[in-house]
């Protein structure tokens, strides 16, 4: 979601602190991720079942001809997407084989930094981008989050789990931070060209307007570099996506390392992002999408990894705003 001026509390955060608990359960293993160039060699899904598949024959053809859909993925995201054993594993990963069951193909993801994945889309590396990304209207509209003037091409977007913003600190040490509005003066570290990013700066034009001192902000290619920061002291605190957030929380260290401080705040939709002309492999996967919260296959990944608060009850097309 467009970060606002001041971080609006999720509606729901109660509710999603709750299952919190459950969301980050300690059999989750946190791993690092390569660079830009690397490619998994994972792929989820069935052997490509051609025409067999109930909505093989909604792709484009050429799709239908490689039976394979490129992912674009920051890799370094747990519960998200991340690599156990050698394997990328978690929400997305799960969600996304489903899809390809319904769709007949396998759904190869690739490792990337977040902030280069929809540049990724464009020209044509990946078929789309599904990395815990929120579904916002700069990013429908390509505007710069920030100025709001056109920086690329917009994508379209197929929602498919809902998360907001939480912030944590060192356990013990939340030096005065209960919220947003206690960051004034403090450094914070963030995922680069993510939502926290975008309400971090936000924030800081608020405290300076407010005659205090701005925030400190150091970004970092993913999230894991964010949290080896703040276990370092070298920032008072990170912000992540909600079930990010409260899985470092509960693994790292063995739950010694971190504590969430404040709500979670700009609950919004997780979308798969996809290039605006191609809108058939878009709506392809909204089909599927709906198939599989239908046939309870979505239900059970979402249960299977303890998120059942985020889950959506049908696909919907750009619902970010």
């Amino acid at each position: 979601m467009t970060a606002s001026t001041t971080p609006r509390p999720a509606a729901a955060w109660n509710r999603l602190a709750a299952v919190g608990a459950i969301a980050v359960a300690g059999t989750l293993l946190l791993t690092g991720c390569g660079d830009q160039r690397n490619k998994t060699g994972n792929e989820a899904g069935p052997s490509a079942q051609g025409s067999s598949a109930p909505l093989f024959a909604k792709l484009p053809k050429s799709i239908q001809g490689t039976k394979v859909i490129k992912v674009g993925s920051d890799i370094a995201y747990p519960p998200v997407e991340f690599k156990k054993d050698g394997k990328t594993v978690g929400i997305d990963p799960d969600i996304a084989a489903a899809l390809g069951k319904q769709l007949g193909v396998k759904v190869e993801f690739n490792n990337g930094t977040f902030d280069a994945l929809l540049t990724g889309l464009r020209s044509k590396r990946y078929d789309i981008a599904m990395s815990a990304m929120t579904d916002t209207k700069d990013r429908q509209e390509g505007l710069d989050s920030k100025t709001h003037k056109k920086v690329g091409e917009g994508v379209d977007f197929v929602d498919y789990f809902n998360a907001g913003v939480s912030l944590y600190t060192k356990k013990g040490e939340t030096k005065g931070i209960g919220g947003w509005d206690d960051l004034c003066g403090k450094k914070i570290a963030v995922q680069r060209g993510t939502v926290s990013e975008d309400l971090s700066k936000s924030q800081s034009d608020k405290c300076e307007k407010d005659g205090k001192d701005k925030i400190s902000m150091e970004a970092f290619d993913n999230d894991l570099e964010a949290q080896t920061r703040l276990k370092a002291g070298g920032v008072d605190a990170v912000s992540s996506d909600f079930p990010v957030a409260a899985y470092a929380v509960k693994t790292s260290g063995g739950g010694k390392d971190f504590e969430i401080v404040g709500d979670q705040v700009q609950a919004a939709p997780y979308g798969i992002a996809v290039s605006k002309d191609n809108a058939q492999l878009r709506d392809a996967l909204k089909e599927a999408l709906d198939a599989i919260i239908k046939n309870g296959e979505y239900e059970k990944v979402i249960k299977t990894w303890g998120v059942d608060a985020g889950a959506i009850k049908e696909a919907k097309i750009n619902g970010g705003s």
